[in-house]
């Protein structure tokens, strides 16, 4: 049963993910990532941002959080969501014919806590390895 209060919780999550994944772009784009595309959508699931940082493909993925009370924003990318960013990347990888690129995952930590002047970001580039 989905009830007014359930969905404004969703909508409240949703509209700071998509904050957080603007903020974000903009940051990578001031240290010198190329945006490729966001929420580079394919059957398997979603990946946040693809950029290019020099000459490696980069699959990013964006947590964003209002304080630290469950900890960090970067915290949250469980192995689980690790092995489903490396199903996405692989896949992304051969449909672009990008095979022979070096690439990496990193992750992207917004923390926007009201009253705040400015958003806390901080980009964790290797933030994890694939096992294949």
């Amino acid at each position: 049963m989905c009830t007014e209060k359930a969905f404004a919780v969703d909508r409240h999550n949703i509209d700071l993910g998509k904050a957080g994944e603007e903020l974000a772009g903009e940051f990578l784009k001031k240290l010198g990532y190329r945006i490729l595309f966001k929420n580079y959508r394919s059957p398997q699931g979603e990946i946040d941002i693809v950029a290019r940082d020099k000459d490696t493909v980069c699959f990013i993925e964006v947590k964003t959080r209002t304080n630290k009370e469950f900890g960090f924003p970067q915290e949250s990318v469980t192995r689980q969501k690790q092995k489903k960013l490396e199903l996405l990347a692989t896949a992304f990888l051969k449909e672009k014919n990008l095979l022979d690129k070096r690439a990496r995952f990193d992750v992207v930590s917004v923390l926007l806590v009201p009253g705040s002047l400015a958003p806390e970001i901080e980009v964790f580039r290797n933030a994890f390895t694939s096992e294949e």
